[in-house]
């Protein structure tokens, strides 16, 4: 890639922000992270200390006065702050890169892609789990039509974690759009929309499982897409034993794979993309097993090798988007469906009724 680096400020400095958004902007041909804005001192010295060239600001206001410089605002802040932050900066003229959940409704996702559709400008949801490496497996089987027809999809996104940590993301103030259903929910049901398409139907189930928790720790979601697929996402902080990621059932074959894409892991432990050839790459012993009539467990069906997980892609989509007007990776409209599904599932679990969308 040619020509000037595309300058990024990085509002929030939390997990998102330093695990996640400030690494793959750094690992990205043709981005430069220019400014973090976060209040925290502690975190105001980690941004520093990580990326020893970047500017600090403290309010996201200081971050628009230099629009001028700028020429895209990641969103990485708590859930509350994204359609806020999100619109002053499509108002400052800038494009925006939003964490999931865009927004705590549809119509507030659709209203922020209207503005930046008014404005001329990009708008692009961080759904870094459609470069997961299993994701990006089973959609090469299903293309290669390995599997036959679909029949039923389910996708586990399971944790143990058995005591509540706290903060905005298991509050029980609605106005945080905390908990499981918005965390990892946006994951699975992004994920399932993209390979079986639109959801008519939702029923939810959302339960509140560990003492002192103040937000759904364990959900399930049944989708019935219009395609015919089924979807049985699960999203679970209270599984004592953790079930497969995918187990995908069709007419010709299934598919199962347990294990999660090693990506997080080795952000969180300070890797790097580009540090090794091999980012993203897991062992054979995790390789998911394709076949019928057999079980993975025994051996049964052949193993698949898994494909790289690639979530340098998604920034560098970013960047070609902005600079030579290629396809925005995500939509706001895209994340807007996903919303539609999330909302409909709450309402499900509340009324204890099948939604109809």
């Amino acid at each position: 890639m040619t020509g000037t680096p595309l300058h990024v400020g990085l509002v929030g400095y939390g997990l998102a922000g330093s695990v996640f958004h400030a690494p793959l902007i750094a690992a990205t041909e043709g981005l430069v992270l220019d400014t973090v804005v976060t209040s925290h001192p502690e975190r105001q010295a980690q941004a520093r200390e990580e990326f020893p060239d970047v500017r600090v600001a403290a309010t996201a206001d200081e971050l628009f006065a230099r629009a001028g410089e700028l020429d895209l605002i990641v969103v990485a802040s708590p859930n509350r702050t994204h359609v806020p932050l999100a619109t002053a900066a499509l108002k400052a003229g800038l494009p925006v890169v939003v964490d999931k959940p865009i927004a705590g409704t549809a119509t507030e996702a659709r209203d922020l892609a209207a503005l930046a559709e008014e404005r001329g400008l990009l708008l692009s949801v961080f759904q870094n789990r459609r470069w997961d490496n299993d994701f990006l497996t089973l959609r090469k089987l299903l293309d290669d039509g390995e599997l036959g027809d679909v029949q039923r999809f389910e996708s586990r996104f399971e944790r143990w974690r058995p005591t509540p940590k706290g903060g905005w993301r298991e509050s029980g103030d609605p106005a945080e759009i905390g908990g499981l259903l918005y965390d990892l929910g946006s994951h699975v049901v992004d994920q399932a929309l993209v390979l079986f398409g639109p959801a008519t139907a939702v029923y939810a189930e959302v339960d509140v499982r560990r003492a002192g928790a103040e937000s759904d720790d364990d959900t399930f979601i049944a989708l019935t897409h219009a395609s015919g697929v089924r979807s049985h996402l699960y999203v679970s902080a209270t599984a004592a034993q953790l079930g497969p990621r995918f187990r995908v059932l069709g007419s010709k074959a299934g598919y199962v794979k347990y294990g999660l894409d090693p990506q997080e892991g080795a952000l969180r432990e300070g890797g790097r993309p580009g540090d090794a050839s091999e980012w993203g790459t897991e062992p054979e012993s995790l390789w998911g097993r394709l076949g019928a009539g057999e079980s993975p467990l025994t051996g049964g069906g052949r193993p698949v090798p898994t494909l790289a997980g690639d979530y340098p892609a998604y920034y560098a989509a970013v960047a070609a988007a902005l600079r030579e007007g290629a396809p925005n990776p995500v939509t706001a409209l895209e994340a807007a469906a996903a919303l539609d599904v999330l909302e409909a599932a709450r309402r499900s679990a509340r009324d204890g009724v099948t939604v109809t969308l």
